[in-house]
Parts: C-alpha cells; structure tokens; sequence
C-alpha cells in the first residue's frame, strides 16, 4: 500500500443540553426506536430470508461462564466510548469520543465506534434509549458545526475547541467510520439523529478524494491542507471496503462514486496453512475487521465471486494458526493469545504489526519491528469472533486469567510476555472493534440496523454485489 509521507495510525453548540451521565439504568420497554421499530430500507441487497445474522446464543457455543466473561468485556467496553467523551457543553467538540483513555483529543474513528455503541448499549439495557437518543443528538449536532473539507474531517480533534489537533490530516477512512457510526445511530435513534446523520453523509464528496494511480481510479487516503496535498492511496486491500459502498451509496448523486475505485486497488492472494484469501499489507488482523464489524457479508458475494466473510475468516484462521506456529519463539503466543493487529507496544504505538501473507517485509519494519512483534492486542483474537469463534471465545478464557489484562474498561490495550509488559493504556478503534464485533456475534445489533439504511444498501448494489443463493 503507498503509504503518506506522515504517519496515518488506523490502529453549532447544542440546541439543549444533556448530562454524559455513567451507564447504570435498564432499557425502557416502552422505546419508540430500536431494531423492532426501525423503517426498512426502500432498497435492499439481502433479503428477509437472509436477514438473520450468525447468533452464539442459538449455537449453544457460550456456557454460561464464558457469556459472564463475554458480556463483562463488552460492557466494559461500552463504558469506554460512555464515559470517554468531551464533556464540556460549551466545547465545539461536545459528544466527540477521545482516541484514548484520559485523553483531550478525539478522534473522528472513535467517535464514529461510540456512535455505534450506543445502540449495542441500548439493545443490551445498559442504557435507555433516552440516553442513547440523547448522546446521539449531542454528538451528531457538534459534527455538523465541526470544520469539514469537502465533508472529510480532520483524523485527531481537541476536545476542548474542537479544532484541528497539532498536523492532523484530513482522513478519509477515519470520516467513514464516524459517518458510518453516525449513520447506525440515526437510523435506530430515528428523528433529528437521523436527519442530522444523512446530512453529514450527504455533505461528503467522494469525488474529491479520488484520484489516478498506475493508471487505476483510486481513492487517496489523505489530504495535508499544509502542503495542498493529499498524501497516500488505497491501492491494496485492506479494511477500506465500507469506503467503496458509502462512495457508490451516496445520496448526492454529483457526489456519488462508481465501481471504478472498487475495481482500482490490487487483490493479492496467498495462504498460510490453509485456504487462500486476498491479503492485506501489514498482515494486521484489524484491516480484516473494520468494514465487516459494520457491514455484514455473511451472505454477499461481488461482481467477481469474491467472498469478503468467508476471506476474513481465512484471514482470521492463518492468524491463529501463525502464533499457534510460534509458540517456541514467542512467549506471549498461544492457543489462547493469538491475533496480531495494529496496538500500543512497550516500545509505542506499531502499526506493522501482523503475519503471513502480506504485502512488506519484516525487515522492512527493522529492530523496532522485530522488539515489538511479540506483543498481543485483545481486539486481534476478539475482533474476529463472528469469524473464528472457537479459537476466539479460547482466547477471551486466556486473557481474562491474565490479572495484569485486567482494567475499568475491560482489557487493556496489550501485553508482551517476552519483555514483561503490559500496557495501560486503551485506544478507541481497538475497544470499539471489540464491542462491535463481539456483540455481532452475539446479537448482530449493528449488522440489523445496516441492513436497513437504504444508502448502503443501495451502495452494495451499485457496486454489483448480489446474495450467494440468488
């Protein structure tokens, strides 16, 4: 993948205002919005009779010590994006999530997750469906007033004057995601959430980010407004899939994005002990995540007979078995503690961290690579639940015996056995790819409230993806 020239990490003041209160109180059974209520999408790539999303209630996989541990991760992970916000009513930035615990600066990504939550939130009754309108509102009003190029946001946000943290770029997978989220929680809030959802979306223009590499229509990955540039293309594979479908959804036609950009990036297949899948270039279990913790591809294929599910699942698979493989070299490998993926290491944030196939080479990473390779992230093993959920659910039973793992928000960010070390620390896109995709397992919250927005439904379709059974 061509790479910027700085380091991207994938790791209007309210018109009321409303408490960031702590997660405490039960749902309502009186909500007017949620999953039952919510309007169908006028156009739809599934159908009702392949609605139904992958339940580990229904497979009998949880005993019930596992579903204690399971739903305490995943509260403690929602309490993160919760109680992780700017909460000053005056602040441009009220409602935006913080990129890390006790941090002042936000970021559009984990936002865009906290957005999400707060359905899962609701849907598990952590919290009312008041409170996750409420939060919703809040958050989606502060988006609208927030300074946009072309509709594309800036990565890192303060969150004190919501203005452009230090040399911030202007990410378009990190606008995804938070429109993404945005887009979750309108449509299960519905009301002014939603309408001010559709009106950050509508207001993207994808056409900007678009550009010509080799010869190829690909999109850009970043734009420098110091420099006039933009910095970098998604020329490989990785987790921008959700970038193509909200390209070609696009409500503003002028804005709207064919397949060209879909069709544009290199798919490269390899394997590792296994089935071949199309890799990504850092090998990193996140990029394998990302777009199907929001999108559900249980049952899609593309134009070209690709199956996205049935890849991360081969992804997920060579991922364990790599560290299974690796048990005599590093330490902190295991049965239960596999999956390596972008996440904070003794030696700081790494985002090469992954394994076979993939695109580079670890002498390319050099010293600091090969220090920090034996560090492993929760979120690898756990972010990949609907995919490997066996080897996952094996994981999350390992990590919970590890006392040092063990925090207000649920896991921590990390360990490295190898170098006696454990983080501190927890970053918003790896509990909110936890949360999304462990309570997908579970409930499919999110892929349910998706598979009803008509703008990415009909993303799905322009791009010419079709049911397998069809």
């Amino acid at each position: 993948m061509a790479m910027p020239k700085k380091k991207i990490v994938w790791g209007l003041f309210l018109v009321f205002l409303v408490p960031l209160v702590s997660c405490q109180k039960t749902t309502d059974s009186s909500n007017s919005g949620g999953l039952e209520s919510s309007a169908a999408a006028s156009s739809q790539v599934t159908s009702e009779a392949t609605s139904e999303t992958t339940s580990a209630a229904s497979s009998g996989l949880l005993s019930d010590s596992d579903k204690a541990l399971y739903d305490a991760e995943m509260k403690k992970s929602f309490q993160f994006f919760y109680d992780g916000v700017s909460s000053n009513a005056s602040s441009p930035a009220y409602g935006l999530v913080a990129d890390r615990a006790r941090g002042n600066i936000a970021s559009t990504a984990s936002t865009g997750f906290g957005l999400a939550a707060l359905t899962i939130g609701v849907e598990n009754g952590w919290i009312t469906q008041e409170e996750g309108a409420a939060r919703a509102l809040v958050t989606l009003t502060s988006i609208v007033a927030l300074t946009n190029i072309h509709g594309f946001y800036w990565h890192f946000i303060m969150m004190d004057d919501g203005t452009r943290s230090s040399d911030s770029e202007v990410s378009i997978i990190d606008t995804a995601i938070m429109v993404f989220g945005g887009l979750i929680a309108g449509q299960y809030f519905g009301g002014e959430a939603e309408t001010l959802a559709e009106q950050i979306y509508a207001a993207m223009d994808w056409t900007w980010f678009l550009g010509t590499n080799n010869g190829k229509s690909q999109f850009r990955m970043a734009y420098d407004p110091d420099s006039s540039s933009f910095e970098g293309y998604w020329d490989y594979y990785a987790e921008q899939l959700m970038l193509y479908v909200l390209g070609a959804g696009a409500p503003n036609e002028a804005y709207r994005v064919g397949s060209a950009a879909y069709e544009g990036f290199a798919r490269h297949k390899d394997a590792y002990r296994g089935n071949d899948f199309i890799y990504s270039w850092f090998g990193s279990l996140f990029t394998y995540q990302y777009s199907l913790g929001f999108i559900d591809f249980q049952n899609l294929l593309d134009p070209d007979g690709v199956d996205w599910w049935q890849n991360s699942i081969d992804a997920s698979t060579a991922a364990y078995d790599w560290c299974v493989d690796k048990t005599s070299d590093y330490e902190t490998y295991g049965e239960g503690s596999w999956g390596l993926t972008a996440c904070d290491t003794k030696w700081g944030y790494n985002g090469y961290l992954g394994n076979y196939p993939r695109g580079w080479s670890a002498s390319e990473g050099g010293s600091s690579y090969e220090e920090a390779a034996a560090t492993i992230a929760p979120c690898g093993a756990l972010g990949s639940m609907p995919f490997t959920p066996e080897e996952s659910l094996q994981a999350l039973r390992n990590y919970a015996m590890v006392n040092t793992l063990q925090g207000k928000y649920g896991f921590y960010d990390s360990y490295d056995l190898v170098h006696n070390w454990t983080a501190t620390s927890y970053i918003g896109i790896d509990k909110g790819i936890t949360l999304l995709m462990m309570d997908n397992y579970l409930n499919g919250t999110v892929w349910k409230i998706s598979k009803k927005i008509a703008a990415i439904q009909n993303g799905l379709s322009r791009l010419g993806f079709t049911e397998k059974n069809a």
